[in-house]
């Protein structure tokens, strides 16, 4: 029986999300499966993988033969790596424990640059965050300025208007006056 190891879409429309399973060649793509050996999700930055390293390593040391994708997930979480080393310890270039300890080294590489690449997109986050607050705020203070205005604008014409009725009120006020006594004193 040939045996692949390749993903099994699932998720919903537009959001992928992928099961890495050890299948025959001639099972379709969501079918059935030997085993289930990790999660591939794309959606996240860097995407997210969680793998069973050592079944991953005995499918893989047993001749099994990834897809193109699987290949490159599996090389970037050392599984190919493993095999490698362990090759050399079988060959007497090196002990188990070196071998380890390479493997540790790189690990502990791969996670320093996968914790910048996080670091760097948060930062880029916030920056943009702070820049949409920045020209919301200048937008804001447009708006304030010019509702500002329209207010002393129409205080203003308030206060003309007011003081226009005050002058007419005072105008019309003498002569009402006038009128109004010489029926008294007659």
């Amino acid at each position: 029986m040939a045996t692949r190891i390749r993903l099994q879409r699932g998720g919903r429309k537009g959001y992928a999300f992928y099961s890495i399973v050890i299948a025959d060649v001639r099972a379709p793509r969501d079918g059935k499966f030997t085993e289930k050996i990790g999660t591939y999700n794309p959606n996240t930055n860097p995407a997210t993988v969680d793998l069973n390293f050592e079944r991953a390593l005995h499918w893989v040391e047993v001749g099994a033969q990834p897809t193109d994708t699987v290949r490159n997930i599996l090389k970037r979480e050392g599984v190919y790596l493993m095999k490698h080393l362990r090759g050399g310890v079988k060959k007497g270039a090196f002990d188990e424990a070196a071998a380890q300890q390479k493997f540790d080294a790189w690990k502990e590489g791969k996670e320093k640059g996968l914790q910048a690449v996080r670091e760097s997109d948060v930062k880029a986050r916030k920056e943009a965050a702070a820049k949409e607050l920045d020209a919301e705020k200048k937008v804001n203070e447009t708006i304030a300025k010019k509702v500002a205005e329209k207010k002393a604008a129409e205080a203003k014409a308030k206060a003309e208007a007011e003081a226009a009725k005050a002058a007419e009120a005072a105008q019309e006020a003498p002569a009402d006056g006038e009128a109004a006594e010489a029926p008294q004193e007659a």
